[in-house]
């Protein structure tokens, strides 16, 4: 239907055609790479499991933009992915909690969309006078 999207941003909301076309990238937070070598010169990764999160960064241009007002950085919100993750289905698990309806298999992965908790890190939102489309951005980390 016309207008809307797999996006879900709890407390602000996504209206619709403020999403037709977005972009979502998931990557690790920096705290989740800590790299040494050992004393045999093997290249481990130090960081704490605790600190295996993610950040995202959502873009879209539309018509519209998500309701952004009264949103400052360091609000919680629960994010319905619009990327997806896979692991392997025999002896995989999803790492994340799986969006409801959303899993399929292919082969031999599970896809899913992850629900994550994220806190708001920054966001803009600007407008074209003349052609009337809204450009917006999000950047979220995991909590």
């Amino acid at each position: 239907m016309a207008g809307e999207t797999l996006l879900v941003i709890s407390v602000i909301g996504v209206p619709p055609y403020s999403a037709r076309g977005l972009t979502q990238t998931l990557e690790p937070i920096a705290a989740s790479i800590n790299q040494r070598r050992n004393v045999n010169g093997d290249l481990v990764n130090v960081a704490p499991a605790q600190f295996k999160k993610y950040k995202s960064k959502i873009t879209c241009s539309d018509t519209a933009a998500p309701a952004f007002d009264g949103l400052f950085p360091g609000q919680l919100v629960t994010v319905d992915c619009v990327k997806e993750l896979a692991y392997t289905t025999i002896g995989g698990t999803p790492q994340r909690t799986v969006v409801p309806g959303s899993s399929y298999v292919e082969g031999i992965f599970t896809y899913y969309r992850p629900r994550l908790s994220m806190m708001v890190i920054s966001f803009t939102d600007s407008q074209g006078e003349y052609d009337a489309i809204d450009a917006w951005s999000a950047d979220l980390e995991e909590v």
